[in-house]
């Protein structure tokens, strides 16, 4: 029997209703199993993250943990659990690693940082977006626990920079988002209608959290949003799909909750069921021939099935994310005016084979990013059970 090694996962999710959280948890997974393997271990993982209320899509295998006030202040909490890890891999949720969401995230962020590496677990951070970092204190914080890595990987040009502003000295390696190897099954793309996939933000369709636009971004969603669904369901020889991606019980954050609004609207409008998974998603996804999304892990899913996709940003994360693969077919958060929009996302969909020739083109990155991560991990899980 292979020697086994105890992986650690903080801040990833096993039944997160945000699918993108999910989707670094499962990718992740396959990654590190995959470095494992390479070196003879078998991984043993156990998840840390927030209270989730959602199925789980991982088995009982993987073992999990609710981080809270008291998980992390208590005897037999936090702290006794990083005595049973041999590597901690800590994916800061994405994009969480950061001063532009409450105190309280970031505080939670750098505690159980500074607290496996007090335990003397080793830390990596996964492939992540680091920053922005607008307060000073937060911003010497995040650079003293980056310090305190062994390595940190990022997933985009932007934060490759923004780590070499905030901590120089660290070695950092730009992969690639760990979501381009969630696992799928590949549905056929035949019949007699284009399947068309919208992919409907909750958050933005409501305007953001407060309802003011505090993202900033110049389209007007709602209108662009409104106005696409009118010019497919006009067109015979088009099926739209709408593909929610956020579970959220914050309503203005629901991605179900506007597409059963807009499927009221629109009846000719295809609702499929919630998915159950990330990989379910990402799986019905793989059977369009176009998408245009706004929840930046549906458009992962897309562009990583082959699927031709126009990602609509609404923060630095995508651009940098594209735009590391050479990708143009984007509407960034500013730049472009809703007619604009609209004009460029209609003029890419009756493109869509040269949206899909640049995905085939850009491949190559993305398996080199991920192979980059697969190598040090290897490495690194060598000299945690040495």
């Amino acid at each position: 029997m292979s020697p086994r090694i105890r992986v650690g996962l903080l801040w990833h999710s096993a039944r997160s209703g945000n699918l993108g959280v999910g989707a670094l948890t499962i990718g992740n997974m396959a990654l590190a199993a995959r470095a494992a393997a390479r070196v003879g271990l078998v991984p043993a993982f156990t998840i840390f993250g927030p209270r989730e209320t959602g199925p789980a899509y991982v088995g009982p295998e993987v073992a999990t943990r609710t981080i809270d006030g008291r998980y992390m202040t208590g005897r037999g909490g936090f702290w006794r659990d990083l005595g049973e890890i041999d590597i901690m891999l800590d994916i800061g949720a994405g994009d969480s690693f950061t001063d532009i969401y409450p105190s309280k995230r970031f505080a939670y962020m750098i505690a159980t940082k500074a607290m496996t590496v007090a335990r003397g677990v080793p830390l990596i951070l996964s492939p992540q977006t680091i920053g922005p970092f607008s307060k000073p204190l937060h911003r010497a914080a995040a650079a003293w626990a980056c310090r305190r890595t062994e390595v940190v990987f990022v997933r985009d040009p932007l934060s490759l920079a923004a780590m070499a502003d905030l901590a120089p000295s660290v070695r950092t390696i730009e992969a690639v988002d760990v979501a381009f190897a969630l696992p799928f099954e590949a549905r056929p793309r035949g019949g007699d209608r284009i399947k068309v996939g919208l992919n409907v933000s909750g958050l933005l369709y409501s305007g953001g959290y407060s309802g003011a636009n505090e993202f900033g971004i110049e389209v007007d969603y709602r209108a662009l949003t409104d106005r696409l669904i009118e010019m497919w369901t006009a067109r015979a020889d088009v099926e739209l799909h709408l593909i929610p991606h956020v579970n959220s019980a914050i309503p203005r954050d629901d991605d179900r909750a506007v597409a059963d609004s807009l499927a009221a609207r629109y009846p000719g409008l295809v609702r499929p069921a919630d998915f159950t998974s990330p990989s379910d998603a990402k799986s019905y996804i793989s059977g369009l021939n176009f998408l245009v999304g706004a929840r930046m892990h549906a458009t992962i899913a897309a562009w990583s099935s082959g699927t031709p996709v126009v990602p609509i940003s609404y923060s630095r994360k995508f651009e940098g994310l594209f735009g590391g693969l050479g990708y143009p077919w984007l509407v960034p958060a500013r730049g472009r005016s809703t007619e604009n929009a609209i004009s460029f996302i209609t003029d890419a969909f009756e493109r869509r084979a040269e949206l899909a020739a640049d995905i085939a083109r850009a491949q190559p990155i993305v398996e080199a990013g991920l192979e980059r991560y697969v190598a040090e991990l290897a490495t690194s899980f060598c000299a945690a059970t040495a």
